[in-house]
């Protein structure tokens, strides 16, 4: 059985991160969901904090459906950043900002939202604020839990029940790795 085609942006922003030695991108499992996420919603809004080396970026793109589609993404990092917006420096629908992740506000909302960086920790409910009606939210890096309410470390994991009992999203935690979860929720109408 062959393995799925890896789009060649994907491949230009791995090179990125072997290069620049960054070793946080999104596994191809994660990256497969953010494809999925950004292809369901044609012509959205989509944006992503945290964009690294840009494999998630890359993923999103590799969704992106139709010429009013938009993805934004920011970094704080000025080099990766720049690098980065090279690879996607041929498509109009897609912005490299650098910076704080609050910088992605004024692009709001959003249909797609993959929160890696910013925000995720230290402003919850803004991130939920930013998502467009039935807009999707991605949260990747969390350790599966069987327990419930769910535990990390031995405690309860606040941050990701406050994602999965928040009352403006419908989320599920999802097994992306045997040792490693996304969150995936979607805001209520």
């Amino acid at each position: 059985m062959a393995e799925p085609t890896v789009p060649a942006r994907v491949v230009a922003a791995e090179r990125i991160a072997a290069e620049t030695a960054f070793t946080r991108s999104c596994t191809p499992q994660v990256g497969r969901l953010l494809a999925l996420a950004a292809a369901s919603k044609p012509g959205g809004t989509v944006a992503e904090s945290g964009t690294g080396a840009g494999v998630g970026t890359a993923w999103l793109h590799s969704g992106l459906g139709g010429a009013g589609a938009r993805l934004v993404t920011v970094e704080r990092d000025e080099e990766l950043a720049r690098r980065v917006a090279g690879v996607f420096s041929d498509d109009r629908r897609v912005s490299v900002l650098t910076g704080d992740w609050r910088l992605l506000e004024r692009h709001a909302p959003f249909d797609v939202f993959f929160c890696d960086g910013g925000g995720k920790r230290d402003d919850p409910q803004r991130v939920v604020e930013l998502l467009a009606p039935g807009g999707l939210l991605v949260m990747d890096d969390f350790t599966p839990s069987s327990e419930w309410p769910p535990r990390y470390g031995g405690e309860v994991d606040e941050l990701r029940l406050f994602y999965l009992t928040h009352p403006l999203l419908r989320a599920a935690e999802i097994l992306t790795a045997p040792s490693a979860s996304a969150v995936v929720a979607t805001r209520c109408p």
